[in-house]
């Protein structure tokens, strides 16, 4: 009998963890689940069918509900699946519950990292990682005046992936003591300083602007740039050029990365400077002691 499970949100890993689990107890292999998200519940014309031509069943009986549930998974493949299951990609419901229905009845396959399903799952889970990485290193906060006592600040940031959740205990930690919201297409946060909330996506134009404290961080920013440590290709491997529109300094890169030659030359050419400590020690004064600072 084939059964169709909806989970709650895209990033639904406990629901999809608790639904497999179910699916895994009742001897449903994977041809027979059809997975899909709330919301997002469109008729298939590639759903599933009675036979997976690449890892189904083609008829025989499903094994004993006994054997998969008596089975445990590998801590380490669980969690290999619930960074994957954050992916975009449309079928890696599917692709979850296969590899774990593979997992508990062919026991080799947690030995065997170059299985098709595995090495998928791995570069999922790598690319969510990758993803995570980067939310936490290119958002940006901007401070509005929202009636509160204290300013709310407000960031806008575009996921490849399901991540947005997943990061929240991230920011609570981080930001603590500070208001603030995080606003994508697909859901927002908001944090009031006691209670984390979770509401839906929003558009970029609800992101507040520029403000004075940004013009003082890019003065910062132009006046430490060091042309001298300058290398381009290794500046978009860490930092994409999809994320510069919304990084307020990614606006001087190009200005500074033209310029970055000939500051550097006069660098090179301008003459030494004698520290001040052996300034005082030349001219008979004695060097400043920690009383004296």
């Amino acid at each position: 009998m084939a059964r169709t499970i909806t989970l709650a949100h895209p990033a639904d890993w406990h629901g999809f963890r608790a639904s497999a689990r179910d699916c895994l107890q009742a001897g449903l292999a994977p041809a027979q689940v059809h997975w899909q998200v709330a919301g997002a519940a469109e008729a298939d014309l590639f759903g599933a069918t009675e036979e997976d031509p690449d890892h189904g069943a083609h008829g025989e009986a499903p094994p004993p509900a006994a054997t998969a549930a008596a089975l445990p998974m590998p801590r380490a493949f669980v969690t290999l699946c619930a960074h994957a299951a954050l992916h975009r990609e449309g079928d890696r419901f599917a692709l979850l519950y296969r590899a774990l229905w593979r997992m508990a009845h062919e026991p080799a396959l947690r030995h065997d990292p170059l299985d098709p399903d595995i090495a998928r799952l791995h570069r999922m889970a790598a690319a969510v990682r990758r993803d995570i990485h980067k939310m936490r290193a290119f958002v940006r906060f901007r401070p509005v005046q929202d009636g509160g006592a204290e300013p709310l600040h407000v960031a806008w940031f575009e996921p490849d992936h399901f991540i947005v959740q997943a990061n929240a205990a991230f920011f609570v930690q981080r930001f603590t003591q500070m208001r603030w919201a995080v606003l994508t297409p697909e859901c927002s946060l908001r944090w009031d300083g006691g209670t984390l909330q979770v509401g839906p996506g929003a558009r970029r134009a609800d992101a507040p602007g520029p403000d004075a404290g940004e013009a003082l961080w890019l003065t910062y920013y132009r006046h430490t740039f060091n042309p001298a440590r300058l290398k381009l290709d290794m500046m978009r491997r860490e930092m994409p050029t999809r994320y510069w529109k919304n990084l307020p300094e990614a606006a001087l890169i190009g200005e500074l990365a033209q310029g970055a030659a000939e500051r550097s030359g006069r660098m090179v050419e301008a003459p030494g400077t004698v520290p001040r400590r052996r300034l005082a020690e030349r001219h008979g004064e004695q060097p400043p002691t920690s009383d004296d600072r």
